[in-house]
């Protein structure tokens, strides 16, 4: 049943008893060959491509309706950046489908060895709320592109751009390769105990963990796309003006609902203040007074719902930091402006998880390698970011921290560069999509070879492959490594380890213990 945000919108949900039909459907039009051909493919992308175009003050609206959010920022932040996606996928898809032909060696030279790019079959997209198209759309570009058939399950959270996506998409796209299912927990839960060859979920950990494990009953891989704490380093060598500029925009910006927003800062001692001084500058050219601050002004967005609103303000509440901007919400409009706490402690409330909202808390660091130590105590975040001219310091903050993505200079901006892939490590996610990337997620690379087995060329590759066959001897091992084994060709390195020897096993391991009569290394040939 849809909830009152979902019935206001007038979101209809897809009814759970239609989900394994739709899929089923789905599954037999990938075996048609449908979805091989180039140019079907290259049609549906920009199918999709007019479907933003003609609707952008559509989309625009829903958006606005769902999150608050300004025309400025719906266009730059989605229309824009899923358009810009779809070119590029157009552009290059005849050089990512090609098949590659790799170099083997001249022992087989005559198997034509060859990667193919095929699709993978029937994918399924699980979108989130907080970027409604880029997240949503973006990945099924890349399954379309692959040549898939696809499902997109928009989230309900962002109902009113649920319900456009649903009404637009049978208009532009083929319904026989692919379909939207819009619901909730039901209807999501019924799509994954369905058969799919690659899923690809954004939002939260703990629903990660959820999507993996249904995943695994069909050995079907996914990409998760998640988020965590991304962390900023404040170094006394930044430009402080412009720091705090980029970090309290890219807190801003949908009202710090964006995954890889800045999540807390870490500020050398000694420029703490002045840093702190440039971000109520900041502050006030964003929202000036004379239009009525960031409450008057509509270029700030909204918190998406009174539940998430009652978080973030849990958080504040608990927290033993001082507020310095910001920091007067009123759940009735669900606005929370943009929230700076400064001396925070590692163990404060709002130090415990992912923030996703406008809140960003402040901590003091002596310097480059207390914040790196700070930061590797934690999670991997989906991105870092820094602010440093010291190169020294630049190379020291990135070569010792793991993160999806390292910015130095900006925040967010990372994501709108195509080119690069996108996606997290460890529980900030993993797989990555955008350009080839998001191609590549949902390709297969099949491995090809066409050995000659008939004519000339098939009696030339039987006598040099010959020596493979028994029965056995060493002069036919001899052959066979000359035909197709490779030299060491490198000399010995020294090995600290072989004063080991004398203690343990053969090559410095211990002895193999015989376990219930089996030795646990019996597949060991070396």
């Amino acid at each position: 049943m849809a909830n009152p945000a979902d019935a206001a919108a007038g979101l209809q949900f897809t009814p759970v008893d239609e989900v394994p039909k739709i899929v089923a459907d789905l599954r037999a039009t990938f075996l048609t060959g449908k979805t091989r051909p180039i140019e079907y493919r290259k049609n549906q992308l920009k199918q999709l491509a007019y479907m933003l175009k003609d609707h952008t003050d559509d989309f625009v609206e829903s958006i606005r309706k769902d999150l608050g959010r300004s025309r400025f920022e719906s266009v730059f932040a989605e229309i824009m950046g899923a358009t810009n996606e779809i070119i590029e996928t157009i552009n290059n898809l005849d050089k990512w489908a090609k098949p590659e032909k790799p170099w083997a060696g001249v022992a087989w030279a005559m198997h034509a060895p060859t990667i193919r790019k095929e699709p993978k079959g029937t994918v399924l997209v699980i979108g989130a709320w907080n970027y409604p198209i880029t997240v949503q759309i973006g990945p099924v570009i890349g399954a379309i592109a692959a040549g898939n058939t696809v499902i997109l399950k928009p989230s309900e959270v962002s109902p009113n751009t649920a319900k456009l996506i649903a009404e637009l998409w049978p208009k532009y796209l083929d319904p026989e390769t692919s379909r939207i299912v819009n619901g909730g927990i039901p209807e999501t839960t019924a799509l994954l105990d369905q058969r799919f060859e690659h899923i690809f979920y954004t939002g939260n950990g703990t629903v990660g963990r959820i999507v993996a494990e249904k995943a695994a009953k069909w050995l079907c891989p996914t990409s998760l796309e998640l988020g965590g704490k991304s962390p900023v380093y404040v170094d006394e060598s930044a430009d402080l003006r412009i720091a705090a500029h980029r970090i309290l925009w890219g807190k801003a910006v949908n009202c710090g609902q964006t995954c890889i927003a800045p999540d807390y800062v870490l500020v050398q001692d000694k420029v703490q203040d002045k840093f702190l001084e440039e971000i109520k500058v900041a502050y006030k050219e964003f929202y000036p007074e004379s239009k009525g601050g960031v409450k008057g002004s509509e270029d700030y967005g909204k918190i998406v719902n009174a539940g998430h609103w009652k978080r973030l303000n849990g958080l504040l509440e608990g927290s033993k930091g001082k507020v310095v901007i910001g920091g007067d919400g009123d759940i009735n409009t669900k606005f929370l402006p943009p929230t700076i706490v400064r001396d925070v402690t590692a163990n404060d409330s709002i130090m415990q998880g992912e923030i996703f909202g406008p809140i960003l808390p402040v901590l003091s660091v002596s310097g480059v390698k207390e914040a790196v130590d700070f930061i590797n105590s934690r999670d991997q975040p989906l991105a870092l970011y820094l602010f440093a001219g010291n190169s020294a310091v630049k190379s020291y903050y990135f070569d010792n921290t793991r993160s999806g993505a390292a910015v130095q200079g900006d925040t967010l901006v990372h994501y709108a560069v195509g080119v690069l892939p996108f996606g997290g490590t460890g529980p900030s996610g993993y797989g990555s999509y955008h350009g080839k990337s998001n191609f590549d997620t949902f390709t297969h690379a099949r491995a090809s070879l066409d050995a000659p087995s008939t004519g000339l060329f098939g009696k030339v590759v039987e006598a040099a492959m010959a020596p493979r066959y028994p029965p056995y001897t060493d002069g036919n091992l001899k052959r066979f490594q000359m035909l197709v084994g490779k030299k060491l060709g490198f000399s010995r390195p020294n090995n600290p380890h072989a004063n080991l020897l004398s203690s343990k096993g053969k090559e410095g391991r211990p002895p193999a213990k015989m376990v219930g009569g089996l030795n646990p290394c019996h597949f060991d040939i070396f």
